[in-house]
């Protein structure tokens, strides 16, 4: 009896194991498969891979082992952070540390797989290579950005009092082409020093149904976990356009949830995280995004003072003939952005490039052609190099103008100027 008792527990125990290889070995089966099939599984990953790295750039890379402000299991470095930012909380008014303690136990709460994937896009501040040294011609435009923006989230203790002193949930850079939006928003954010998602609109959209919204949603407690976080759109009229009832039903859902969780009936009005949008398009917005946008500036083409500071700034760096005259150039360059003036400044200096190359042909044996390649020493080719000219600069600035008029470009500046001459006739 004791015999056949225990046979029959052995097969018992021989089965349950049995059952459990089979269901483990089906479980990472059907786990590999579904990988194997999913073509963005490696995309996935590295996504995945990418955050990890950011995130330990940031010293950040504790955020996953951190499990609330009571955990026991937290690695030294996640509690030199917690004592720290307990005794920031001491300091704020009694009114608001219940609220603010809520906010930093969101903040500690490990990222889920939708957050790492836009953990992904993450930019460390200190790697931004553009200050506003590097901005010229928008001084006014920078001074309000300062005073609106950066002051309030570095010296938030100042305005801890004041539910109206606080920094706006959305900024709009708009202007025309390459007149320095996207030029002023990596300076914001190397100035204001906060985290920095560079969001890729591609990225929200996936081929599962709902996926869309999840990641949507991860863009916004992702910078609640990091705050204070800029979240940087570019060409945002592309996402966030006017919603009408040809909108697919995925994209209008997704742009519901983004709308809700940036500025909705459970958004905290402590957190500080700012959306900041560029376009050159800002009456294709939906009017609920220009709402949440309250703080809107104008990048408009530059002026004749702001031309010359930009040329002024552009060409710094580079040898110039003592000819070279900023006034007259800003001048011939109406209507010209930005990005026209460097492009500008870069076919002149070219040019001088075409003329040693000539000139160093020109005093070669035929057949034996100079080339990029046999140049072997790059501060003689340098020092041989002679600097831009006027002419140089006026021979490209006539090359863009035909350049502009070819594409339409200016079409509609010279129909504004010829309806002006008629209405004053």
């Amino acid at each position: 009896m004791g015999d056949s008792q225990l046979f029959s527990r052995s097969e018992i125990i021989n089965l349950i194991v049995r059952l459990a290889f089979v269901s483990g070995a089906t479980y990472f089966g059907v786990k590999w498969m579904i990988n194997q099939i999913d073509p963005t599984s490696k995309q996935k990953r590295k996504a995945k891979k990418r955050a990890q790295e950011q995130l330990r750039r940031l010293g950040l890379n504790n955020i996953k082992e951190i499990r609330g402000l009571c955990s026991t299991r937290v690695s030294t470095p996640a509690q030199n952070k917690l004592r720290s930012i307990r005794d920031g909380v001491s300091r704020w008014p009694s009114s608001i540390q219940k609220s603010r303690r809520e906010v930093i136990v969101t903040r500690l709460r490990p990222l889920n797989e939708y957050e790492l994937i836009i953990a992904g896009h993450l930019v460390d501040p200190s790697d931004i290579p553009v200050s506003w040294s590097d901005i010229a011609g928008l001084d006014d435009v920078i001074q309000e950005i300062r005073e609106t923006v950066i002051l309030p989230i570095q010296k938030r203790e100042l305005f801890a009092d004041s539910q109206l002193a606080q920094p706006p949930k959305g900024v709009l850079l708009h202007g025309p082409p390459g007149c320095g939006k996207t030029l002023i928003a990596k300076a914001t954010a190397r100035e204001a020093g906060t985290r920095f998602i560079n969001l890729d609109v591609s990225i929200l959209t996936d081929k599962w149904y709902g996926e869309s919204q999840k990641l949507a949603a991860a863009v916004f407690t992702l910078a609640v976990k990091l705050q204070p976080c800029t979240i940087f759109i570019d060409e945002i009229d592309s996402f966030l356009r006017t919603r009408n009832s040809h909108d697919h039903e995925v994209t209008a859902m997704m742009k519901a949830q983004f709308m809700s969780l940036w500025d909705g009936l459970i958004t905290e009005s402590t957190c500080t995280v700012i959306v900041m949008g560029a376009t050159n398009r800002p009456q294709d917005l939906d009017r609920a995004i220009l709402r949440r946008m309250p703080a809107a500036f104008h990048i408009g083409m530059p002026n004749v003072t702001q031309r010359r500071q930009i040329l002024r700034l552009i060409l710094e760096s580079e040898p110039t003939a003592e000819e070279v005259d900023l006034n007259r150039m800003s001048k011939m360059t109406e209507n010209f952005s930005g990005s026209d003036l460097r492009e500008l400044c870069r076919n002149a200096s070219v040019y001088r490039v075409r003329d040693y190359m000539r000139v160093s042909n020109a005093k070669k044996p035929e057949g034996d052609i100079i080339s990029t390649d046999t140049v072997s020493d790059d501060d003689e080719f340098h020092d041989a190099l002679r600097p831009i000219t006027m002419e140089d600069l006026v021979i490209s600035v006539n090359k863009m103008k035909e350049s502009k008029v070819r594409t339409g470009e200016t079409i509609e500046t010279i129909l504004k100027d010829i309806n002006q001459v008629l209405s004053t006739s």
